[in-house]
């Protein structure tokens, strides 16, 4: 216990520690950055980076993610300061905190997903380019406006009233920030924004300009107890809601998108939701800004080495201790300084890799409407109204069903339906399919998610009509067999069982295991026949798979190189690739009654298998030499009742005489006396034996014995689907005899 106790000390010394000290240094410009863009006193960002390391740190569900003040909740706030007061907005924060504590409990933290990325991304850029807007004004000399509209018509004015010296800061500031990403990692160890506002602190100082210095005394005047806000009763509680839900909603999209950055263990979200209530309670009753999870402090968190939770706990303890002494320095910092450092991070907050992903999702939309409506009417009316457009383009999702059509040479008409067949989409489908000319031959591949009682019903409805009329009709369904289930009259979504899963899901045929796969096809004499199974399959095989394996084919083509020559059963039930998860040009394969091996000189003679295990070992040179059995073979049931069961068949009784050797075998291990599982177990013993029986070819011998031949037995339980190795009757060093190892996941 000593030694885990001093190694955990000894892991947070090395790795937590220091990426604490980088999380302090960039917490403390920003805190103090985006407290000026809320119209706080500055002292309320500092207090809430403190708070936020530690109690949200100590108290919520990730282990590296960073809480503090966050840019995207500035607009709110500066909205509060204005309506009700600095004072009263700290008690809508400490409301806010006890919502979120509320849904924490309640497990609630996971509903907080369901808000579309699009409308997150979208109001961030918008608040971005609200702070940039607002702060350019005071990087230029002047100040800003109520709203980013006057901003924006103010701008030119102020331009062509330049403030020289406070321009030359903010500048500065901006060229450092974008310049330090591009020098040597050496000097990136010191964070960007620290560097620019230490950079224009000095200059300012050094050159003795004309800037307006942060001030703390507003901070400490206003600094007191909160008070409840006075007006409408209704707007504030809408207040508390809106700043729970955004700063909830927030803390936890960064809590899944940290989760990825790391090799940990994951968060728990519920968890996260009510440390980050109890920390806006506790920031809120001592005058801070409210607290959220930070992606740019917990980027840095995770990329300086952070472990545990120790780093974000020891950051708030470094802004706590700065603050308590050393905060006599940020006086010296101009406010054009921090003015510039927002503009730079609203910039940064239109992020065009955002942009990018939701535009391969279709959501362009509502990001751009969400941002516009944001800067144009407001935070919450912005929200709202991309989330109306999600959901309404959603419901579009939903009814919107995609038909295209494609004529092949042969006269058949490829119809591609994709989307979400429910009864909205039923008058554009029907009006797709009803254009089809009767009598068309008609291959209908069904690409949909979902399909309801009356999207089935026109689609049953039109082919039953198309194919009274003469048409043909085969569907094949490239995902879930909605139509085939609900044509078999099986239930869509049992109450009390697991969903049907319908038979040879793996094959592309599937569903015409309950549908005849023939079809009815005029002779050549008036007469109808009926299309052969394997016919229909080429037919399917080389419109669907024949393109996708085209490839594999033509690189196969010039020669074949397989490493092993299989020797199995000709049931129909046991399929080699399949169980050996194999594919084209992997197995020489010889199948026969009963996987028998003729021994060496053994009559009746037959020169069949022999031929193959001699092109397999000397012209392909495979590797191993594969037999298999498999339970409750016929083969092994005649051979067990001495050729009886063969009954009249003189050729397969003949045949069964290469398996007498097995029964000896079986009688030499297990007696005379049958049992039971008697069968499966000569199915067993005769994989053992044909192994044997591969050793009386001289060749085949010489290259085991060297090592460049390996034979392995395998034995396949049909009723489990589980293949088990069988081990050769001659022990080897890699084998024993008696081991029964099955092939399986667990292994």
């Amino acid at each position: 216990m000593f030694r885990d106790t001093q190694s955990s000390w000894l892991s947070t010394l090395r790795h937590d520690v220091p990426a604490s000290l980088v999380v302090f240094l960039i917490a403390v410009p920003l805190s103090l950055g985006i407290a000026m863009a809320s119209g706080a006193p500055l002292a309320a960002g500092l207090i809430a980076a403190v708070v936020g390391g530690i109690v949200a740190g100590a108290l919520g569900g990730s282990a590296v993610q960073v809480s503090g003040p966050a840019a995207g909740l500035s607009l709110v706030v500066v909205d509060l300061v204005h309506t009700y007061g600095w004072r009263a907005t700290c008690m809508i924060t400490l409301l806010a905190g006890a919502v979120q504590l509320v849904l924490g409990v309640f497990k609630a933290a996971r509903a907080a997903l369901a808000v579309s990325p699009a409308v997150i991304h979208g109001m961030l850029a918008a608040v971005g380019v609200i702070i940039a807007l607002s702060q350019l004004h005071v990087v230029l000399g002047g100040s800003s406006q109520r709203s980013a509209v006057a901003n924006l018509i103010e701008l030119p004015g102020q331009i062509a009233d330049l403030h020289g010296h406070k321009v030359m800061v903010g500048l500065l500031t901006i060229t450092v920030l974008a310049v330090w990403t591009r020098l040597p990692k050496r000097v990136k160890a010191v964070p960007a924004p620290l560097a620019a506002l230490v950079a224009a602190a000095v200059t300012a100082w050094v050159f003795d300009w004309d800037v307006t210095r942060v001030d703390l005394s507003d901070s400490v005047t206003e600094w007191a107890f909160p008070v409840l806000p006075q007006g409408d009763w209704h707007m504030v509680v809408a207040s508390v809601l809106l700043v729970a839900l955004l700063a909830g909603c927030e803390s936890l999209l960064c809590c899944v998108a940290v989760d990825g950055m790391h090799g940990g263990r994951r968060a728990d979200l519920d968890q996260e939701l009510t440390g980050q209530g109890v920390a806006n309670m506790v920031t809120g009753a001592l005058g801070g800004l409210p607290v959220a999870g930070v992606i740019v402090r917990s980027t840095a968190n995770v990329r300086a080495g952070a472990r545990t939770r120790c780093s974000t706990i020891l950051h708030g303890v470094w802004v706590l201790v700065f603050a308590l002494g050393f905060g006599s320095t940020i006086t010296l910092i101009p406010m054009e300084a921090l003015a510039a450092l927002l503009v730079f991070i609203g910039v940064q907050m239109v992020n065009l890799g955002h942009i990018k992903k939701v535009h391969g999702h279709g959501e362009v939309p509502v990001y751009v409407v969400t941002l516009v409506m944001v800067i144009l009417l407001g935070l919450a009316e912005g929200v709202l109204a991309g989330l109306a457009l999600a959901a309404l383009l959603a419901l579009r999702r939903l009814t919107w069903v995609t038909v295209l059509k494609r004529e092949d040479r042969d006269g058949r008409l490829h119809v591609t339906i994709s989307g979400s067949l429910t009864f909205l989409g039923v008058p554009r489908l029907t009006h797709e399919l009803r254009t089809i000319p009767a009598g068309t031959p008609v291959d209908l591949d069904l690409n949909i998610d979902f399909m309801d009682n009356a999207a089935f019903e026109a689609l049953h409805s039109w082919r039953l009509d198309h194919e009274r009329m003469g048409g043909t009709v085969e569907i094949d369904e490239l995902h879930d067999e909605w139509y085939t289930l609900a044509a078999s009259g099986a239930r869509m979504f049992p109450v009390k069982s697991p969903p049907m899963v319908p038979d040879r899901w793996w094959l592309p045929w599937a569903h015409r295991r309950r549908h005849p796969i023939g079809r009815d096809m005029p002779d050549i004499g008036g007469t109808t026949r009926v299309e052969c199974q394997l016919t229909a399959g080429a037919r399917e095989y080389h419109r669907r798979t024949a393109p996708l394996v085209k490839p594999i084919f033509t690189e196969l083509a010039h020669k074949q190189q397989p490493s092993h020559l299989f020797i199995t059963c000709a049931d129909s039930r046991i399929m080699p690739s399949l169980i050996t998860a194999s594919g084209p040009g992997d197995l020489f394969t010889v199948r026969n009654i009963g996987n028998l091996v003729p021994r060496r000189g053994s009559e009746p003679h037959d020169d069949s298998v022999v031929a193959a295990i001699e092109y397999a070992t000397q012209v392909l040179g495979v590797h191993t030499i594969t037999v298999c059995g498999h339970s409750g073979c016929g083969a092994m049931a005649g051979v067990l009742s001495a050729g009886v069961q063969a009954g009249s068949l003189p050729g397969l009784r003949r045949w069964l005489r290469h398996g007498y050797h097995s029964l000896a075998t079986f009688i030499e291990t297990e007696g005379d006396r049958l049992h039971s599982g008697a069968l499966d177990v000569l199915c067993r013993v005769n994989v053992q034996q044909q192994l044997e029986n591969l050793r009386t070819y001289r060749k085949v011998d010489e290259q085991v014995r060297a090592g460049k031949l390996e034979l392995v037995g395998l034995y396949f339980d049909i009723a489990t689907a589980r293949v088990h190795i069988v081990p050769p009757l001659r022990s080897t060093p890699s084998v024993k005899r008696g081991d029964r190892r099955v092939l399986a996941a667990e292994e």
